[in-house]
């Protein structure tokens, strides 16, 4: 018998009815039709379906949809500006070629978000540890590093120029 949850994605309140069983990964790709979270291995281990919830990473493939009711969602899809700018990470990305057949994008630029935000792209070496959980198969990690370290030396600089 489906759960009837309220889930806020994007910024956007939506009312749905899920099967209690239902991943958070699926009821955002089959029926809210928000594709930009992939679907890699659908166990934990690649990354693919990194979304944020309540500003946290998490992954959606290993969430249940219930699970998430009352938290606030946000998919690669709600990273950019109202006017569809980019987030300077999605940028950072473009910039340096940090990506390839563009199947772990997503996931990766999701959780270089939190990386940063969380405090943890000091060096190559901590990004590339906070980071480990998403896998590209296609081997961009140098292109990703950089563009995470340009991100996070820029915000470094905005912090000093406020104090």
């Amino acid at each position: 018998m489906p759960d009837d949850i309220t889930l806020r994605v994007n910024d956007v309140e939506r009312r749905l009815s899920v099967d209690p069983r239902a991943t958070l990964l699926d009821v955002l790709r089959e029926q809210l039709d928000l594709g930009g979270t992939k679907k890699g291995c659908d166990q934990g281990q690649c990354g693919a379906c990194t979304v944020h919830a309540d500003g946290l990473r998490v992954l959606a493939c290993l969430t249940l949809a219930c699970q998430a009711e009352g938290r606030d969602i946000t998919t690669i899809e709600g990273l950019a500006g109202p006017d569809g700018s980019l987030h300077p990470v999605q940028a950072a990305f473009v910039e340096h070629d940090a990506f390839q057949c563009g199947y772990c994008t997503p996931g990766q630029i999701m959780s270089a978000v939190a990386c940063i935000r969380e405090g943890n792209a000091g060096s190559d070496a901590e990004v590339r540890e906070f980071m480990s959980g998403n896998l590209c198969r296609c081997g961009a990690y140098p292109h990703i590093v950089a563009a995470v370290r340009q991100v996070a030396g820029q915000e470094r600089k905005a912090d000093h120029a406020r104090a």
